[in-house]
């Protein structure tokens, strides 16, 4: 006998009623299958595998964004002063400013250092050089600041500016294109004048302004030691020189020429001066100086001639003289000439009226056809003027030697 099947619980039970109610009935319905529930299964499968692409897609997206924000830095930037906080994925500082389009060159300064990376909150600096001509105390030279003021730039640059001359004030702007700035600091100046030292502290540009700041004047002539234009340097001692000064005027002589000429009337020897000769006058003018009481060597201002030279002429004789005159040529010339005047030509008495080798005055030996001085004419030109005296006058001329002649 079959084992009976345990009664069915619950909805299990009902359905079994019903199934016997249907059974007696109509034909029963045939009995669903368990594919049902399979196909909602894969319907949600399905759904999942569609949704799971786009899942993966915003995970993806949602860790990219992470990264992004975590590349990005706060940077604060001051360009020549000016501040500005920016945000930037540059690593290090040569990428921050290129990306900024901030150029340096070599007198700018950039802190960090170019080529040191960068973090966030950090802050670069970069301040720029500016051309400056600096003239210091006279001297000129080119120097670089990166001071955007004149203030500054003496500070950076180490000038002592305290009691100093400034061609432009200490607040005015140095832009990029630079500044031509002079400065003349306080120094000490020494002036000695009039026996005393006076000591000056001045910022002036030439001696002759620390000059007067000492209140000393120049009067005249009066200068200094150093030129009045010149740059009054610190524990310079400069001295006053007072000068007075005085006029000279001196003659000095010209001498004259002597021109010599060629004359056919007078005998070979003889030479007669027919124009004397006269020395001119020159008038020097010299200006003398003295300074600080001590007189200097005068110095020639001016020349000017008074009269000028007179030449001296001179007739040289061409004539050849006479070999003999009559009636004395037999006579002993030479022991006349020994007895008057030793044989000697240019011999001259003391009282300087008789000259030569016979004593002739003046008169006589021009009356002789002589030139000039007899002394001066050559010995055969005396003899033969003695020989035409003897003839004329025998021998009286030379009252005590004129027995001479004859021996």
């Amino acid at each position: 006998m079959p084992t009976p099947r345990p009664a069915a619980s619950g909805s299990h039970r009902g359905q079994a009623a019903a199934g016997g109610r249907r059974a007696a009935g109509r034909p029963a319905p045939r009995r669903a299958t368990r594919s049902a529930p399979r196909r909602r299964d894969g319907e949600r499968s399905e759904a999942l595998r569609r949704l799971l692409p786009q899942a993966l897609v915003v995970a993806f997206l949602a860790g990219g964004t992470s990264a992004f924000v975590a590349g990005e830095k706060a940077v604060r930037l001051s360009v020549d002063g000016a501040p500005r906080t920016l945000h930037t994925f540059a690593g290090d500082v040569d990428e921050l400013l290129a990306a900024q389009h901030v150029d340096v060159g070599e007198h700018d300064i950039v802190a960090p250092a170019p080529g040191t990376d960068i973090a966030d909150g950090d802050e670069v600096v970069v301040r720029y050089g500016r051309p400056v001509m600096l003239t210091l105390d006279g001297r000129r030279r080119r120097v670089w600041t990166t001071a955007r003021t004149v203030d500054g730039a003496l500070r950076q640059l180490g000038v002592r500016a305290e009691g100093a001359y400034l061609s432009a004030s200490r607040s005015s702007p140095i832009g990029r294109h630079g500044l031509d700035l002079a400065v003349r600091t306080e120094r000490g100046v020494v002036f000695v004048a009039d026996g005393r030292e006076h000591l000056v502290r001045t910022n002036a540009a030439t001696v002759r302004e620390a000059l007067e700041q000492a209140g000393i004047t120049l009067d005249g002539d009066d200068t200094t030691s150093v030129p009045l234009d010149s740059f009054p340097r610190d524990g310079q001692s400069v001295s006053v020189l007072r000068i007075s000064g005085s006029q000279q005027v001196r003659e000095v002589s010209l001498p004259y020429r002597t021109v010599r000429r060629e004359d056919p009337d007078l005998f070979r020897g003889t030479e007669s001066v027919v124009q004397q000769g006269r020395p001119g006058v020159k008038r020097l003018t010299y200006h003398v100086r003295t300074v600080n009481g001590v007189k200097q060597r005068p110095r020639r201002t001016g020349e000017v001639v008074v009269q000028a030279p007179r030449d001296e002429i001179v007739h040289v004789g061409t004539r050849p003289l006479p070999t003999s005159v009559a009636g004395a040529d037999g006579l002993n010339w030479h022991a006349l000439a020994q007895c008057e005047a030793g044989g000697r030509p240019h011999a001259v008495d003391p009282s300087g009226t008789y000259g030569g080798l016979y004593q002739f005055d003046q008169g006589t030996w021009h009356r002789l056809g002589g030139q000039g001085r007899p002394q001066d004419a050559p010995a055969q030109e005396q003899t033969y003027r003695a020989k035409k005296l003897y003839v004329s006058r025998g021998a009286s001329p030379w009252p005590v030697c004129g027995r001479k002649l004859h021996q």
